[in-house]
């Protein structure tokens, strides 16, 4: 299984973006997709993770102003993000559970910079 993140880049604050994360490879039973994210001298937090039925659960920092959403068909999760400030700027990867014994699988990481 592999995860390719796509979508960030450098925004103004204020600005949105949006990431994608497609999972290829053998699938199956694809429970949770979702974001993770490290800022420089942070610690990885949760952004999002979306469950193959749609349930939702958000970070702290992404309530609001975050949404995320997938896929089933095309394997894909999504990360809607508005109002970006500066404090958003960090390394966001991609992360699925995936399998009849679930493993973690993780993206390459895609830099989203907030700055004017």
């Amino acid at each position: 299984v592999q995860l390719q993140a796509s979508g960030g880049g450098l925004v103004q604050p204020g600005g949105s973006l949006r990431l994608s994360c497609a999972a290829s490879g053998s699938i199956v039973n694809n429970d949770v997709m979702g974001w993770y994210r490290q800022a420089p001298r942070k610690q990885r937090e949760l952004v999002a993770r979306v469950t193959r039925g749609a349930t939702a659960t958000y970070g702290d920092s992404a309530k609001v102003r975050f949404t995320i959403s997938r896929d089933n068909a095309k394997n894909t999760v999504y990360l809607q993000m508005n109002s970006l400030k500066p404090e958003d700027t960090a390394v966001y990867y991609c992360y699925a559970k995936i399998g009849l014994v679930l493993q973690d699988y993780w993206g390459q990481g895609t830099l989203v910079t907030v700055s004017s």
